[in-house]
């Protein structure tokens, strides 16, 4: 368990995976990383999801080290009923924070990012930090286009920032 600001995440949910899932010719030509997707089951107006947006490309792009034009982030509002967390009793209301990446940093790195993202949910939104967890899938950097940037972007490197 992680100690955070404002209460204990377990990330015995939180997992690291490689995936081609997004890469799939229908989203190739659109899909842009790092790509932040948080699924919630609440409204939010769209000057608190800009903040958030807005902070999540400044945490990211400090603690990853990249570069904030690189990040996009979406937030996705399920409505009530649309996530829950299973548990030994009954399902609760929940968010999922999917976050798709350059694979090359270490898990401590990951583990910073998520910890800072989660703090940014519970600060901005008033998510609850017990019910919101946070997935990675680590990809090549060839994996991503960014047209502004170039093309494809090349691996993650620590030389970057």
């Amino acid at each position: 368990m992680l100690k955070l600001k404002g209460g204990v995440i377990s990330f015995a949910r939180m997992y690291l995976h490689c995936s081609s899932r997004l890469t799939s010719r229908s989203h190739s030509k659109n899909f842009h990383m790092p790509y932040l997707q948080l699924d919630l089951p609440s409204h939010h107006d769209a000057t608190v999801k800009q903040r958030l947006a807005k902070r999540f490309g400044e945490i990211y792009s400090e603690i990853m080290q990249a570069n904030v034009n690189r990040i996009t982030v979406a937030i996705r509002e399920t409505g009530e009923g649309g996530v829950w967390r299973c548990s030994d009793g009954e399902p609760s209301p929940a968010a999922l924070l999917m976050c798709d990446i350059r694979r090359g940093r270490p898990p401590e790195q990951r583990a910073k990012l998520a910890e800072a993202l989660v703090d940014a949910c519970v600060e901005i939104l008033g998510l609850r930090v017990n019910r919101l967890n946070v997935e990675f899938t680590q990809h090549s950097g060839d994996e991503m286009y960014h047209p502004m940037l170039g093309g494809l972007s090349s691996d993650w490197s620590k030389n970057e920032g």
